[in-house]
């Protein structure tokens, strides 16, 4: 994960782009929908980063908040936090650490470090929605749409999927939205991340699946955040 930047977010230039669909895998194993009376509410998200602590926690969070059945991964080797220095990250693996073994380990390293650059507050939020970091390759769940928080994600997000064994060939929809790696931006993308989320429908889905039941689609939406 990267550094704080400290800069301020700047207005968003949304720049809508769409790649069409492309043949592929979708994510095998079912997980129950959410039953809501909305039908916004019962997709099945799923939010990626690199290492599921900044821009896909703050998204997942929101998500929840508004009531949509919502998971989130980072699509890293490894778990990183900001260290001493830009080279020396904090590094933790996947399915391993905890969040709170991850808030402990910082407190012991350096606890006025790590609350002054907000990396404390930020794993202490993630440690109230969930128990510990998970890496979307590994995942068996099934879901409606992927959303991933920068293109380099994007491109692990749709290698994963294509390496996959098949199973009920279902579309799965992953998109980009571009979000720098801060905490100002994560809110911001966030905010973008649940709009988006409200704008699109189960019925779009059911539609799709009815066309084809062997299209994974695939689409970027670019919104340069921060």
């Amino acid at each position: 994960m990267s550094n704080q930047d400290g800069s301020a977010a700047k207005k968003p230039r949304l720049d809508t782009a769409e790649r069409g669909a492309a043949a592929g895998p979708a994510v095998p194993t079912s997980t129950p929908a959410a039953h809501s009376s909305d039908g916004k509410k019962r997709l099945r998200v799923a939010v990626v980063c690199s290492s599921n602590q900044n821009r896909s926690m703050e998204a997942h969070r929101f998500l929840m908040r508004k009531g949509f059945h919502v998971d989130s991964f980072g699509s890293g080797q490894h778990v990183k936090i900001p260290g001493p220095t830009a080279e020396e990250p904090n590094v933790y693996d996947f399915g391993k650490e905890s969040y709170e073994e991850i808030y402990q380990d910082l407190v012991t390293k350096d606890k006025d470090k790590y609350t002054a650059n907000g990396m404390l507050e930020m794993v202490d939020r993630n440690r109230k929605i969930k128990t510990a970091p998970e890496r979307f390759q590994t995942t068996e769940k099934k879901f409606d749409v992927v959303i991933c928080c920068e293109a380099r994600v994007f491109d692990q997000v749709t290698q994963g999927l294509e390496e996959r064994e098949q199973d009920t060939f279902e579309p799965v929809h992953v998109c980009n939205l571009e979000i720098k790696d801060n905490h100002e931006s994560a809110t911001l993308g966030a905010l973008h991340i649940v709009s988006l989320c409200e704008m699109v429908s189960i019925p779009h889905f059911s539609s799709c699946r009815r066309k084809s039941k062997e299209v994974l689609c695939t689409g970027e939406v670019f919104i340069d955040i921060g």
